[in-house]
């Protein structure tokens, strides 16, 4: 699945509710599941890291989202001007 498809899909599934949430409540529930991504990493099997990386990226594009912003957008940089 391409990167901006995906950020749709969170869109179509979950934007009103995420909007309503906000902004702050989603960075808190971005940063839980880095958490447990991390734990994870260290513990866990890889059928439980895929896991935690989806989450991860859900919340990546519910917070991309509301802010108005493209992951494409952002992930091309990595193309255009990587940093060094």
């Amino acid at each position: 699945m391409e990167i901006a498809a995906f950020q749709r899909l969170m869109e179509d599934l979950y934007g009103s509710q995420d909007r309503e949430r906000g902004i702050p409540a989603t960075v808190a529930w971005l940063c839980e599941e880095l958490g447990e991504l991390a734990q994870a990493v260290r513990k866990g099997t890889d059928a439980e890291r895929l896991h935690e990386l989806g989450d991860v990226l859900a919340w990546l594009a519910s917070l991309a989202n509301q802010l108005g912003l493209s992951l494409q957008d952002a992930a091309l940089r990595y193309r255009d001007d990587p940093p060094r």
